[in-house]
């Protein structure tokens, strides 16, 4: 397995510190293996579809956008 280093803002690092029972490496590993799931999901049916290529790579900007937005707390609507 290879080990991944990655910054926390310094609020969830605190409320990390207060509950050192939880394995913090397990949650975030099942939330990024749950993305790339979703990811690759996503790129199959792109390459199952009749789409263009143009098409496709619109697509996939939107959704990972999307994706992007969800997992940052902003809901799609939303500007930044």
């Amino acid at each position: 397995m290879v080990n991944v280093t990655f910054a926390v803002p310094v609020e969830l690092h605190e409320i990390m510190r207060r509950h050192p029972e939880i394995k913090w490496s397990e949650i975030a590993r099942k939330a990024m293996w749950e993305y790339a799931r979703k990811l690759e999901f996503m790129e199959r049916i792109a390459g199952e579809s009749r789409l263009s290529e143009k098409d496709v790579l619109e697509l996939d900007k939107r959704i990972k956008a999307g994706l992007r937005g969800r997992y940052k707390g902003v809901s799609e609507g939303e500007k930044q």
